[in-house]
């Protein structure tokens, strides 16, 4: 059975318990995401579709490689200045996390690919730059 969502389809997958289901063994490094059995809308940690409000969700695991939206650099109770960014997903869902490198060097537009480090703090997944970007001007 396939979801149609956009311009790709995607085989389905997990159960409809969605964001109840436990993370398979072989995800330690992988982003799990639930799509609406109804409209095929990805979604990140939700309990109803924001797009139909169904309840039906099925757990999916993210190949990893997405697209910086916005980045922030904040300075605010850490001893150095860290990034805090939106990254939309390949499977079309956006997850907030932390872009390794330096904050002044994430810009929208950058490719990341999903990282084996972890934020110890905020447990939100940490990414790296998949190429570096030809910048002229800055």
């Amino acid at each position: 059975m396939y979801h149609h969502s956009a311009n790709a389809s995607y085989p389905a997958a997990g159960t409809a318990a969605g964001v109840l289901d436990p993370a398979p063994v072989d995800s330690k490094d992988a982003i799990l995401f639930q799509r609406c059995a109804w409209c095929g809308t990805a979604m990140y940690h939700r309990l109803l579709c924001p797009v139909c409000q169904g309840s039906e969700l099925r757990t999916e695991r993210s190949e990893g490689v997405g697209t910086v939206r916005h980045s922030t650099v904040l300075h605010r109770n850490t001893p150095a200045a860290r990034n805090v960014s939106l990254i939309e997903m390949a499977e079309g869902f956006v997850v907030r996390g932390r872009v390794m490198g330096p904050p002044v060097g994430i810009h929208s537009g950058d490719r990341v690919q999903l990282s084996t480090a972890k934020d110890p703090v905020r447990g939100e997944p940490v990414f790296q730059l998949l190429d570096e970007p030809y910048r002229a001007w800055t």
